[in-house]
């Protein structure tokens, strides 16, 4: 009730009318923000696999069911406004866009771990690197002098936010209830991230390759996303049991793992 009455009161946002769509033609079109705009649509429009898998894991639960549904309706908002920039802006066609859709829905996001404490850590680190992904691109936005872009990305960021400090409050509590199996479930989650679903989407390699070019790499992970992580949750990295296997190969992902001893 607390995440759903600040939400209702100061975050929610309406697509049509808090995004200033007739400033849109202000700046000309720059077609690296437009394919990460696209890249971050069809992130965001696995969004039934990733409602599916929280009901799925969390749905008999009211309170995190309940959750889930506003996540969903939320989370809908954001590829919905990346569309419309798309569109609007005259950088991507409606068939363009129809085509994209299908392309992107014609696979399925799955799981990438088996218990549910570790999916709600992955949620957990999934929505912080999401909102460090987008405050990145809206500070290009701006210096390039694409307000609407950036307005957007801002109110997406906010969301995101808000959803990772829902999900660290419920990490602080599975702390309280079970400290080592957490700990241990985090440290792994932490070690063998990567985004969802981005090598899922057509030219995964080439998307990949210019989000790494806008300086989302291994150093900000462990920066912008394990750092925080463990502040809020109050812990350190001397607190994390060591790796439970050999380290995996890195991924191609937006952003790399941590390192063994890191």
């Amino acid at each position: 009730m607390t995440f759903f009455e600040k939400a209702e009161r100061t975050r929610r946002w309406n697509l049509f009318t808090d995004i200033d769509w007739d400033a849109i033609d202000t700046a000309p079109p720059d077609p690296q923000l437009a394919t990460n705009a696209e890249t971050f649509c069809g992130v965001e429009m696995f969004l039934p696999d990733y409602l599916q898998t929280h009901l799925e894991l969390f749905g008999r639960d009211y309170a995190q069911a309940w959750f889930a549904a506003n996540w969903g309706y939320e989370e809908s908002k954001h590829s919905l406004a990346l569309r419309e920039y798309l569109r609007r802006s005259g950088q991507r066609s409606e068939e363009q866009l129809h085509d994209y859709a299908g392309t992107v829905l014609s696979k399925r996001w799955e799981r990438p771990y088996p218990s549910a404490r570790e999916m709600l850590i992955y949620g957990m680190i999934q929505e912080l690197t999401t909102f460090v992904v987008y405050r990145s691109q809206r500070t290009v936005a701006i210096e390039t002098g694409h307000s609407v872009l950036a307005d957007i990305y801002r109110l997406i960021g906010r969301d995101e936010m808000a959803h990772t400090k829902f999900y660290q409050h419920m990490v602080a509590l599975h702390l309280d209830d079970d400290r080592e199996g957490t700990l241990r479930d985090l440290a792994h989650v932490l070690r063998t991230f990567r985004m969802p679903a981005e090598q899922l989407l057509p030219d995964a390699e080439a998307r990949t390759e210019l989000m790494r070019s806008t300086g989302i790499d291994g150093r900000v992970y462990l920066r912008d996303i394990v750092a925080p992580t463990l502040t809020a949750l109050r812990l350190t990295r001397h607190d994390l049991p060591g790796p439970r296997q050999a380290p995996p190969v890195e991924p191609s992902g937006l952003v790399l793992p941590t390192r063994t001893r890191e």
